[in-house]
């Protein structure tokens, strides 16, 4: 497995760091833009308004961010799926960037339509809010790093088997 320099370690740090910071100010500006229509801002400004910084900004961004964290993760002495910790991050970013993809951006685009329900418009504050915890609580999880290493990366301590027959006399 190739091993980056720490220049090039710290300069893929850096490009994660950035765009997941892109994500979470884009999931503010969405949760911003969802209460501002629920508490009576033209519906004619605010959803198209979510609607754009849905499609040009908030997905891309989430693409990025998995992008250059699963990147990061296999070019770094931390890997894929050797510490829980990157686990729990992979998993949950792969799930709000599905969710992002599939979900939310067609949502908003439909809530921007003249016929959008109270439902889809109530979305656009639940949906940003929680993905703001999330980001907030990977957040939380990359500093403190906790859980230690999965099963599969703990190197096995065998016994040499001299040592084992011994030891059953």
């Amino acid at each position: 497995m190739t091993r980056l320099s720490p220049d090039a370690r710290k300069s893929l740090l850096t490009l994660h760091l950035v765009t997941a910071l892109g994500w979470l100010g884009a999931d503010l500006v969405l949760l911003t833009l969802g209460v501002a229509g629920l508490r009576g801002a033209d519906p004619g400004v605010v959803y198209p308004a979510a609607a754009l910084v849905a499609t040009w900004l908030f997905a891309p961004l989430s693409v990025l961010v998995w992008l250059v964290g699963v990147t990061s993760a296999l070019l770094t002495p931390w890997g894929l799926l050797r510490w829980r910790w990157v686990v729990v991050k992979l998993g949950l970013t792969t799930v709000m960037t599905g969710l992002v993809l599939f979900a939310l951006t067609p949502n908003l685009r439909a809530a921007a339509g003249p016929d959008a329900t109270a439902h889809q418009r109530i979305d656009v504050v639940v949906a940003p809010a929680v993905s703001t915890g999330l980001l907030v609580t990977m957040t939380v999880i990359s500093t403190w790093k906790p859980w230690g290493r999965t099963r599969r990366a703990v190197p096995s301590r065998r016994r040499p088997a001299a040592a084992t027959a011994a030891g059953r006399r």
